[in-house]
């Protein structure tokens, strides 16, 4: 049983729903961060000093903090080789561009675009926004590229680099913001949609996140 800390309208946390959910690993999860608290708490911050979600106890396991350091962590115990391949040079691959989407797409678009657009549209600075959006429209132009080849990020399943990319998407295309002609992006991000385990997990109203 996988014990999961943090509020389902976290991003990150939902990068992880997601990944459980497309394992379908049994697991319970506990509200915490933002509205919810809990996370400057002694308790909590013997699990992870930074005080930030998610943290995964699995079993008996020490708490583990940092989402991508979790999502290996379960892909290595429970993922299947489509999903996480047990090649080394294959699993590379796909952590590449998980890593990849990690670094460019979710943190070029959640603090230089989601934030100042929802969360404190008092702080937009649109010639900043639209400096933001370009240099996201360039790495989206590099997935656009592989997916006009491919149905998913790395080829033809998904993997994990689709739940550290994926993720994002859902903001992307809801969110008021110009954006790039990307039909095949638009066409994956339909897939994506057609996923149970995505709509439960990543479809979730970032209503309550406004400042």
């Amino acid at each position: 049983m996988l014990t999961i800390w943090g509020r389902a309208d976290s991003s990150n946390v939902q990068a992880l729903m997601w990944c459980v959910a497309e394992l379908d690993l049994p697991h319970r999860r506990i509200d915490a961060g933002h509205r919810f608290g809990g996370t400057d708490t002694p308790a909590f911050l013997a699990m992870n000093p930074n005080g930030t979600v998610p943290v995964l106890q699995d079993g008996d396991s020490p708490p583990l903090w940092e989402t991508g350091a979790i999502l290996r962590h379960l892909a290595n115990r429970y993922a299947p080789d489509s999903f996480w391949p047990l090649d080394p040079h294959a699993r590379a691959d796909v952590d590449r561009w998980a890593e990849w989407a990690k670094i460019n797409i979710a943190l070029g678009f959640t603090g230089p675009v989601f934030w100042p657009v929802w969360r404190f549209p008092e702080t937009l600075d649109p010639p900043a926004l639209d400096r933001a959006l370009a240099t996201l429209t360039d790495k989206l132009r590099i997935a656009e590229d592989r997916l006009h080849r491919h149905p998913f990020l790395r080829g033809d399943t998904l993997t994990l680099a689709d739940i550290q990319f994926g993720h994002v998407l859902y903001r992307y295309f809801s969110i008021d913001i110009a954006r790039a002609e990307l039909p095949a992006l638009a066409a994956y991000y339909g897939r994506l949609t057609l996923r149970p385990a995505f709509r439960k997990h990543v479809m979730v109203s970032y209503e309550a996140l406004r400042a």
